[in-house]
């Protein structure tokens, strides 16, 4: 049996050559993550033998990583905005990225009374159940297409104890049976929509690096001819369910802040933004609803 550090140097080199960015750390990670151990131990421990399914494991897994399988799906977690998520295949990772988007519905929402949040397209449900994990007296929705996303949703908010806040409905944007029964102005009506939709055009997916493009879900990813089909179906449609005054947020491509924007200005959307991620790339479109009904776009 090998040594710890042994095994760490091993794992390393194997995904140095695979040419995986960040070889050592996710070498590093991923024995953190079949030891049980942190650094401080490992630093006072490194010259021990590992256990010989410890030692297995661990080989296993960074062949895995080697072929560019994303470390969160072999560790089964990701971290975002300070929590954290069980992850798979059937969701898309939850970037860093995507924290400005949840940023700045906590900054719209704020003053905001007991608010009531759609997230549409919710995926692993990391964006609406960081929201409520950050404002206790929030609740709100999420939905999505796929079934077996739903169930890592629900999953992490029973993990993150929202699970009484937070409701799942499995529907393509608003045809599903939830928003059929609940589309009149009488009834549900919320204080933001808020959603991060396929928004890469088809024939960019294969360009898109091996971890996303083999191993994301495909109709997470996908934006269809130009990437703004779900955009424009959204915003056409989520007049019925904002209260008047109420947020649209989006994320975006880097690429893509004017033409989004232009689609809600046409949809009749006021005091709309475009916002930048920490790399000083659009990353967030927000607006908001005024009292004039919504045009279709």
């Amino acid at each position: 049996m090998k040594t710890l550090e042994a095994l760490l140097r091993e794992g390393s080199l194997m995904l140095e050559k695979a040419g995986i960015g960040e070889a050592r750390l996710d070498a590093w990670l991923l024995l953190e993550y079949v030891t049980g151990r942190n650094r401080a131990w490992y630093f006072a421990h490194s010259s021990e033998q590992a256990e010989e399914e410890q030692e297995k494991r661990y080989q296993e897994l960074c062949r895995k990583r080697a072929v560019h399988i994303p470390l969160q799906h072999l560790t089964k977690n990701a971290c975002f905005m300070g929590y954290d998520f069980y992850v798979d295949e059937n969701v898309l990772v939850p970037r860093q990225d995507t924290e400005i988007l949840v940023e700045q519905a906590l900054l719209l929402l704020k003053e905001q009374k007991s608010p009531y949040i759609l997230d549409m397209c919710t995926g692993s449900g990391c964006i609406l159940l960081s929201i409520l994990k950050e404002i206790p007296e929030a609740a709100g929705v999420g939905a999505d297409l796929s079934e077996p996303a739903l169930k890592v949703a629900q999953r992490n908010a029973d993990s993150l104890q929202v699970k009484e806040r937070a409701h799942f409905v499995q529907s393509d944007l608003f045809s599903g049976k939830y928003f059929i029964q609940n589309g009149s102005k009488k009834q549900t009506e919320y204080d933001m929509l808020i959603s991060n939709p396929p928004y890469i055009a088809t024939k960019e997916i294969q360009k898109l690096m091996d971890e996303v493009r083999l191993h994301d879900p495909y109709m997470a990813l996908d934006g269809k001819e130009d990437g703004l089909y779900f955009y424009r179906r959204i915003t056409a449609q989520c007049g019925r369910y904002l209260k008047t005054g109420g947020w649209l947020l989006y994320e975006i491509g880097y690429d893509q802040g004017g033409a989004v924007a232009e689609i809600m200005e046409k949809a009749g959307f006021d005091h709309i933004e475009v916002k930048k991620d920490l790399a000083g790339l659009d990353r967030v479109v927000l607006g908001q609803k005024n009292k004039q009904e919504e045009q279709d776009v």
